[in-house]
């Protein structure tokens, strides 16, 4: 009984760590798109349409891995379709840096771009740190990509004409601030990654 338990025990805590590990790449592979975003609206290679455009394609991942981890666990099926829209967008990414179109980094629109893409690069890595600290369940990051997602669907709505306007970015920073303190909570709270 002995020498069947300790191997179940074994399996059963590296398959955690394997989730674990599956869920920290996933998030960190999303602050590093929006931290390329971000640097091609600072470098002008990146317009504030392109930008909106890419941000509707991180909603789809921020909901796509809500989706995969509101029942706390990241399946294959699941994990491989969200590196195949990881992927798809990082191309998407490159593209648009590198197309024809160039934006002016220091048009008030692209700036407010910049400041709302920053805040998703810090609130992503807060996520982050929050699972490789493993003060985050995969519960708990599930409902933080859907708070992701709806911020995120914010700002590609706002950027779709090319313009971000004081007004809309004012409702993008209110959806920012209470993103933030969702994060908040999630992280001081008592539950634990297992």
């Amino acid at each position: 009984m002995k020498t069947t338990f300790i191997p179940l025990l074994l399996a059963g805590l590296l398959t955690g760590s394997v989730y674990a590990q599956s869920v920290s790449t996933d998030v960190q592979r999303n602050v590093s798109q929006q931290t390329r975003i971000e640097d091609g609206l600072k470098t002008g290679q990146l317009t504030t349409k392109e930008a909106g455009k890419l941000e509707r394609e991180q909603t789809a991942i921020a909901q796509e891995e809500h989706k995969a981890l509101k029942d706390g666990k990241l399946s294959a099926g699941e994990k491989a379709k969200i590196d195949r829209m990881q992927n798809k967008a990082s191309a998407d990414i490159r593209a648009e840096k590198h197309d024809v179109q160039t934006g002016n980094p220091n048009s008030v629109s692209s700036k407010r771009m910049q400041a709302d893409v920053q805040r998703n690069v810090s609130q992503q890595q807060r996520i982050a740190n929050g699972v490789t600290n493993g003060d985050l369940t995969n519960h708990e990051v599930a409902k933080l990509e859907k708070g992701q997602a709806r911020v995120e669907h914010k700002e590609a709505v706002v950027a779709k004409n090319g313009h971000v306007s004081a007004a809309e970015q004012h409702v993008i920073q209110h959806a920012e601030n209470h993103q933030s303190k969702k994060i908040h909570k999630e992280k001081s709270d008592e539950q634990v990654r297992g």
